[in-house]
C-alpha cells in the first residue's frame, strides 16, 4: 500500500469534515485567440491561472471532419472522453492503494457516440449530444488480489470518479455575453 496516498487523503478528509469550504475548488479551462484561426481550429488554456497552483497549458484543438472540419487535431469531443479517462484512471489507482489492491497494470478506454445530425441542425430526432458513452476498464491485478477486492474497486471507483458522475447525473451549465465594443 502506497502510505501517501493514505497519509494525504486521510488529512484531507480530516480537514474537509472540519471546514467544508476548503473543499471547494474551481476548475478553469478558456480558449484564447479564437479569431486569429479558422473557424475549424482553435486553442485551448487548461489551468488555474492561479500562481500556486497548476500553471496553464495551451494546446491546439479541431474540429470533426463529420461537422466539416479537418479532423487533424484532437477535438472538444476527445477532450471529453480523455477528461472521464484520465479521471478514472486516476480515481482508480488512488482507491486501489487505499483498499490494497496492487495493480500490475492500468488502461482505461472511452468511447463517445455522438450524432453529428443533430449539431448540424439536419435533423429535430437527432438531439444535439453525445448518445451514450462507454468506458473499458482493463486491469491487471498483482498476484493474490481477490475478486471481490477487485469488483468493490470498480464500484468505488464508479462512485467516486467527478468527470464519471458529472456525465452520469449531469450538471447545471450557464452561460453568459460580454460584447466588447468595436476596435
Amino acid at each position: 500500500m502506497n502510505a501517501k496516498v493514505v497519509a494525504r487523503q486521510t488529512r484531507l478528509q480530516q480537514r474537509y469534515r472540519e471546514a467544508p469550504e476548503e473543499a471547494l475548488i474551481i476548475e478553469r479551462a478558456r480558449t484564447t485567440d479564437g479569431v486569429l484561426h479558422d473557424p475549424f481550429h482553435g486553442h485551448v488554456e487548461i489551468g488555474d491561472g492561479d500562481p500556486r497552483g497548476v500553471p496553464e497549458q495551451g494546446f491546439e484543438f479541431g474540429i470533426h471532419s463529420a461537422v466539416g472540419g479537418d479532423h487533424d487535431l484532437p477535438n472538444p469531443g476527445h477532450l471529453l472522453a480523455g477528461a472521464l479517462a484520465a479521471c478514472m484512471d486516476a480515481t482508480l489507482r488512488m482507491l486501489a492503494e487505499r483498499i490494497g489492491v496492487r495493480l500490475a497494470a492500468l488502461e482505461v478506454a472511452v468511447d463517445a457516440h455522438v450524432d453529428a445530425r443533430g449539431a448540424l441542425m439536419v435533423s429535430a430526432e437527432a438531439p444535439v449530444g453525445f448518445k451514450n458513452m462507454h468506458c473499458c476498464v482493463t486491469l491487471r491485478p498483482a498476484e493474490g488480489a481477490p475478486q471481490a477486492a477487485i469488483e468493490r474497486l470498480l464500484t468505488a471507483t464508479e462512485r467516486c470518479c467527478v468527470n464519471f458522475q458529472t456525465l452520469q447525473n449531469g450538471v447545471p451549465i450557464t452561460t453568459s455575453l460580454s460584447v466588447l465594443e468595436s476596435a
